[in-house]
């Protein structure tokens, strides 16, 4: 939503980008602010366990693993694909696989939400061989697989106890991050998990120039800048989605360079099949939160507002500084 022109003393309902204090929405917030405006956030639907109700995660899924192969293809040179915005539905994107040949790689897929559920369908499309991660690390294949972490076999507690999903989200901090060690396995990442900053990065900038670290691609669909994917320097477009890491100086680069790493990190994934995505989400909309919009002190809707009348609500206090801070653009 342009900031220019929200209207004052209304009510909107979007995806603000700024519950993480994105710097590009900075203004935008303040603006609601200013101009004491609800701002109730499709983002922040979420059910009493915090499990969101609402995403276009399925459709960003499939878009990135596409573009990530994509990528990949073109790195390699051993197959291309088109773009999928340029194909106008997701038939035909699925058209553009009946010859397709995959080589022998391997294909590390992390998370287990809509996300996730977007990207193994296209690995199930193009028959990608699902093996479980002890396999992945030992054997070598003879055709592409690839496999899934989820939360429990990424994180692990410091003390060596058992991977709890709420004490984890609770207590971030007090978990490490195992991904590292598949880094030597791995020739394409897809990420889709879902990270703040106090869930530990699944590696570091500086792993990029190891000799054992094997990625060449990286669809990052979580597309946090900095984030999960720490070589995420930024959001690319549609129109130009991968951009390369140089290994040794972690700088940005063109795409596709001797000595880089691959970033596909689009933000707005499913703009590229957006008949499918606008009737998936509609669908969304009206069958799990149509009646608590229309209703008086539903819980679902007080959890999504982040601004009432130009104040921000108690949960979202932590963005008092972000709201009164000087805008970074």
């Amino acid at each position: 939503m342009p900031s220019q022109e929200l209207i004052p003393d209304k009510t909107y309902l979007f995806f603000s980008h700024t519950r993480k204090k994105q710097s590009y929405n900075q203004r935008l917030f303040r603006e609601v602010i200013d101009r004491k405006i609800t701002l109730i956030d499709y983002e922040c639907f979420q059910y009493e366990n915090k499990q969101r109700i609402l995403g276009f995660g399925y459709f960003a899924g499939i878009v990135g693993a596409h573009n990530g192969l994509m990528a990949y293809g073109k790195r390699t040179g051993f197959f291309e694909l088109g773009r999928a915005y340029q194909q106008g539905s997701y038939k035909n994107i699925l058209a553009m696989y009946n010859n397709l040949r995959l080589p022998e790689m391997k294909i590390a897929v992390t998370g287990s939400g809509r996300v996730a559920s977007g990207v193994l369908e296209l690995m199930r499309v193009l028959k990608i061989k699902h093996v479980n991660p002890s396999d992945y690390q030992s054997q070598k294949f003879n055709e592409p697989v690839f496999m899934q972490l989820k939360g429990g076999d990424l994180y692990k507690p410091l003390g060596g106890n058992e991977f709890i999903r709420e004490d984890f989200f609770d207590n971030a901090s007090d978990y490490c991050c195992e991904f590292y060690s598949y880094t030597k396995n791995t020739d394409l990442l897809i990420n889709g998990i879902y990270w703040d900053e106090k869930i530990p990065r699944l590696f570091e900038c500086d792993d990029l120039s190891d000799n054992d670290f094997r990625i060449q691609t990286i669809a990052d669909i979580t597309d946090d800048k900095h984030g999960s994917v720490p070589c995420n320097l930024g959001d690319s477009t549609i129109e130009d989605p991968v951009y390369g890491i140089d290994r040794n100086t972690q700088k940005k680069t063109a795409p596709y360079l001797p000595g880089s790493v691959d970033v596909m990190a689009v933000g707005n994934l499913p703009n590229e099949l957006p008949r499918e995505a606008s009737e998936h989400f509609g669908k969304q909309l009206i069958k799990y939160i149509f009646k608590d919009l229309i209703s008086v002190g539903s819980p679902v809707i007080e959890r999504a507002t982040m601004v009432k009348a130009g104040n921000i609500t108690p949960r979202f206090e932590y963005l008092t500084d972000y709201a009164e801070g000087i805008f970074t653009l």
